[in-house]
């Protein structure tokens, strides 16, 4: 994480204009916003141990590897968090505080999940570092959320013994694992922030601003 700057939050630190000036460093209100949205994807991740992996079984009960369709609100932390601090690290810190709460909380797969957690939100770090940090549309998020997807299917191939399961299984589950990421944890979180911006909580960011002004 870069360092924390205790300063305000000015235009200089949250502009996404590739004009104006602006500050990659850390503020405290990015902190505190981030460990917020961390815990609250974490509570969520919760609530989709029981319900996303009943689908996640039934699907993977009809074809090998097509429970990947339901992975997706997995992958939202680091979505979510990158979309509103948009600073290098976030959407990492955000998907780990998730998967560490989700953890704590009783998670099934115990400490797995924290190394999901890392492994999801490094895809979607590599989007926005691709992006430089700069582009937050929806394709951005749905990309990131995609990336998020291949995070965990590199680790799970390790993790979860897939790299010992057919090459139809990795190709089923690699294509569902995508398309759940686009979806529900791209482009549902994109939405999720746009919904979050126009209530005013987030108006110290600038997705909070672009709400507003747009």
């Amino acid at each position: 994480m870069n360092s924390v700057s205790t300063s305000g939050a000015g235009a200089s630190g949250e502009s996404t204009s590739g004009a104006a000036p602006r500050s990659l460093n850390w503020r405290v209100v990015d902190i505190v916003v981030a460990s917020v949205l961390g815990v609250a994807c974490g509570f969520v991740f919760l609530v989709w141990n029981t319900v996303g992996y009943a689908w996640f079984q039934a699907m993977d009960a009809l074809t090998p590897g097509l429970g990947g369709i339901a992975t997706g609100i997995w992958l939202i932390g680091g979505v979510i968090g990158g979309l509103v601090i948009r600073k290098p690290g976030a959407a990492l810190y955000v998907e780990l505080i998730a998967a560490i709460v989700s953890t704590l909380l009783g998670s099934q797969w115990s400490i797995s999940t924290v190394y999901s957690g890392i492994a999801q939100g490094i895809g979607v770090e590599i989007v926005l570092a691709i992006f430089l940090y700069r582009r937050f549309s929806l394709g951005v998020a749905m990309l990131g959320g995609m990336a998020a997807g291949w995070g965990a299917f590199v680790l799970e191939l390790f993790t979860s013994g897939n790299l010992g399961k057919t090459l139809q299984f990795n190709i089923i589950y690699f294509v569902t694992l995508s398309i759940s990421g686009a979806i529900l944890a791209g482009a549902v979180g994109y939405f999720v922030v746009k919904a979050l911006a126009k209530t005013g909580a987030l108006d110290r960011f600038a997705v909070g601003r672009e709400q507003h002004s747009a």
